[in-house]
């Protein structure tokens, strides 16, 4: 097989990562890959503890699509078995953990997500149950005794969380060692990352070495920021822009950004090469409003179309510049006289829990017909004539009772 010059890839790599480990090492692969015609094998794992991705993970997806252009092989792992057991990068307490079932029907969007940004006649998609459930117990004791208490605790979330006197459970230590022995089943050349996916991608690289296969490569892309310019972007805490949003509303949700974020967006979010990066990047101080607006609709073009993201332009004009209401809303029945309107906020997936919904209603950003909603408990009564509900600054809908003849 053909590839790129070993500079070409080693360049194309390297755009926007923050640490790869090692350069040297990845050269050599890429030299031994380019004399044998073999490509190599890139690895990427997701653990399906949502069933929806967003733009943050969109930032390792692109760098996983890179590797597939360059002629290599991606491998995308559905972590069904190791979502069971929760990751605890990042986290200050114990993260609660999920069924079989819960993770898997998770997973089952996921790939089809995933494809929006890499080309599925070239993707290996695993779910690492297949291996990690089939190991004994003998087998788990021998993998942990390829790691020790002290480096476990070397974990930056680890340690603070020991030095606070917060509770560590014995299971957390054993998710490293589960997304390590991922890398030793598929012998893989290469695995991706964020920053928060550090020492997951270490303890993967030290198994290997311990397992005799060659040590990976590992590759971390930095964390996208959400898009209230703070915590990194997380559906949970209401900051994210799913690949599944509406085109419009996906939209609506870039033009909120704040403008320090426009560079950070349009770097990680907007292919290498393409023309309207060099005008966002030109226009992000002089005309950030403009940049913004060419930003949303690339972004809206990348997982619909160019129609659809014209068509959510002129939809936010019509509704937030000139003030009128939107066309064509949504209507959802339900088989209920009456719904609180935080059921209702959150089967319309106008929230992403009940929380949420309850926090949207107390800063009185939730609108039934000409009413602010201030009451947490509020209770809609539905009949067959539809109410519309508006849900913070871009999300129409309309509620009614199903019909029944």
């Amino acid at each position: 097989m053909h590839f790129p010059s070993i500079k070409e890839q080693i360049d194309l790599i390297t755009g926007n990562a923050v640490e790869i480990i090692s350069v040297d090492e990845l050269e050599r692969k890429l030299q031994k890959s380019h004399k044998t015609g073999k490509p190599l094998k890139i690895k990427l794992g997701a653990d399906p503890s949502r069933p929806d991705l967003h733009l943050g993970h969109s930032v390792v997806l692109r760098k996983l699509r890179e590797f597939q252009d360059l002629g290599h092989e991606a491998i995308l792992i559905i972590g069904d078995f190791t979502a069971m057991i929760g990751d605890p990068s990042g986290k200050s307490k114990t993260r609660p953990q999920l069924t079989a079932e819960e993770t898997r029907e998770n997973g089952v969007s996921y790939f089809e997500q995933a494809s929006k940004i890499l080309d599925p006649g070239k993707t290996t998609i695993c779910y690492n149950s297949d291996w990690l459930g089939n190991m004994k117990f003998a087998d788990v004791i021998r993998l942990s005794s390829h790691y020790t208490v002290a480096r476990m605790l070397e974990r930056d979330d680890f340690e603070r969380r020991y030095r606070s006197r917060e509770p560590i459970s014995v299971h957390e230590f054993l998710y490293p060692l589960a997304q390590g022995m991922d890398s030793v089943h598929l012998k893989n050349d290469v695995e991706l990352g964020g920053t928060d996916q550090k020492f997951n991608l270490l303890v993967g690289r030290d198994l290997q070495r311990e397992y005799g296969i060659e040590p990976q490569v590992c590759v971390t892309m930095p964390l996208l920021v959400g898009t209230a310019g703070e915590e990194k972007m997380s559906k949970s805490l209401g900051n994210a822009i799913c690949f599944n949003d509406p085109p419009s509303e996906m939209y609506g949700k870039m033009l909120s950004i704040p403008d320090a974020l426009i560079e950070t967006y349009c770097t990680l979010l907007v292919p290498q090469g393409h023309e309207d990066r060099k005008t966002i990047l030109e226009n992000r101080e002089t005309d950030p409003r403009n940049a913004k607006r060419t930003l949303a609709k690339q972004i809206v073009e990348q997982y619909y179309s160019r129609e659809a993201a014209e068509e959510a332009e002129a939809h936010f004009d019509h509704v937030f510049v000139h003030r009128k209401a939107p066309e064509n809303i949504e209507l959802i029945e339900f088989d209920a006289p009456s719904m609180t309107l935080v059921d209702i906020l959150v089967s319309a997936g106008a929230a992403a829990s009940k929380s949420d919904a309850r926090r949207m209603i107390q800063q009185k950003a939730v609108t039934v017909g000409d009413e602010r909603i201030g009451d947490t408990n509020a209770v809609l009564e539905l009949d067959q004539e539809p109410k519309t509900v508006k849900a913070g600054k871009r999300r129409f809908f309309k509620v009614a009772a199903k019909k029944t003849f």
